[in-house]
């Protein structure tokens, strides 16, 4: 009987509750294995026991990078680690698209600004700024060019806090296209959705915002997979990936491009596609198993 932990985190105001834990206790234990869900910074964890731990909904991990990335480096010395740690290493840290964008990935264009850096915003279109290492849309907001002093007002907010800001065109064609969402197991594609726009003009970095705003099934176009599978090719080392989202969005010319790769802990949207469930069981099972 494989013994599976589904790692996620401690309920607490600002994080979601992850509906898809249960649902895969449930059907992997209707499976054979032993499943149990294990917040990560569980000090009386014991990931030694276990055959896999999965990392699920660790949705709070951007507010500790470095005590998240210590505990995934403990981890991985005491059982198998599913994404492995230094997959979760590289992508915690969003200056991963700098070097996917280099490798030739279509990427959203982007500008880094650390503590320290001089503040050199644009002035002739909509941006927005978001840290480079952020989950749910924290400490994310849309400007335009006549609110520069708000945007750097959130820029010395992240400073503070020792956050390097990332600063982007806002991508307008997300506005009537959506965010796409595309899901891979074991480096195929497992299912899609759509989701609205998430940052509304004047909404602070500082609000809480619905991370997935009427996310529906959705199916990828040949170009949006073309896209997602040239973004996997170039994670470094290319690992071996238990899972993956990419989130692709429309440029000006209408060709998408990468917002995202999420390697740490992807939301899977079992609840929109439960014929999903079967295919994910099966291949943390297998993973389990080695």
């Amino acid at each position: 009987m494989p013994r599976i932990a589904l790692v996620t985190c401690r309920p607490a105001p600002g994080i979601s509750a992850d509906r898809d834990l249960p649902v895969l206790v449930e059907a992997l234990e209707q499976a054979g294995a032993e499943a149990r869900a294990v917040a990560w910074d569980d000090p009386g964890a014991d990931w030694g026991g276990f055959d896999l731990a999965v990392i699920r909904s660790t949705w709070d991990y951007s507010w500790r990078v470095a005590e998240f990335t210590e505990w995934a480096e403990r981890c991985a010395k005491a059982t198998r680690l599913a994404n492995p740690v230094e997959v979760v290493r590289w992508n915690v840290d969003k200056r991963y698209l700098g070097q996917l964008g280099a490798a030739g990935v279509p990427v959203v264009p982007t500008r880094y600004v650390a503590p320290g850096d001089p503040v050199d915003l644009p002035v002739d279109h909509e941006f927005v700024i978001k840290p480079a290492s952020g989950a749910g849309a924290r400490f994310a907001a849309r400007y335009t060019p006549d609110e520069r002093d708000t945007a750097v007002r959130q820029l010395a907010r992240m400073h503070a806090e020792g956050l390097t800001a990332m600063v982007q065109p806002y991508m307008r064609r997300i506005d009537a296209g959506g965010e796409r969402a595309l899901q891979f197991l074991g480096g195929r594609l497992l299912h899609a959705g759509r989701k609205g726009a998430v940052l509304a003009p004047g909404i602070a970095y500082d609000e809480r915002k619905v991370a997935h705003p009427g996310i529906a099934p959705w199916i990828p176009t040949p170009a949006e997979l073309a896209v997602a599978e040239s973004a996997l090719a170039a994670v470094p080392g290319a690992p071996e990936l238990l899972f993956a989202r990419v989130d692709l969005v429309d440029g000006e010319d209408g060709e998408p491009r990468l917002m995202e790769l999420e390697l740490v802990e992807p939301n899977l949207f079992l609840r929109l596609h439960p014929k999903s469930v079967a295919a994910v069981t099966e291949a943390i099972l297998a993973a389990a198993a080695g």
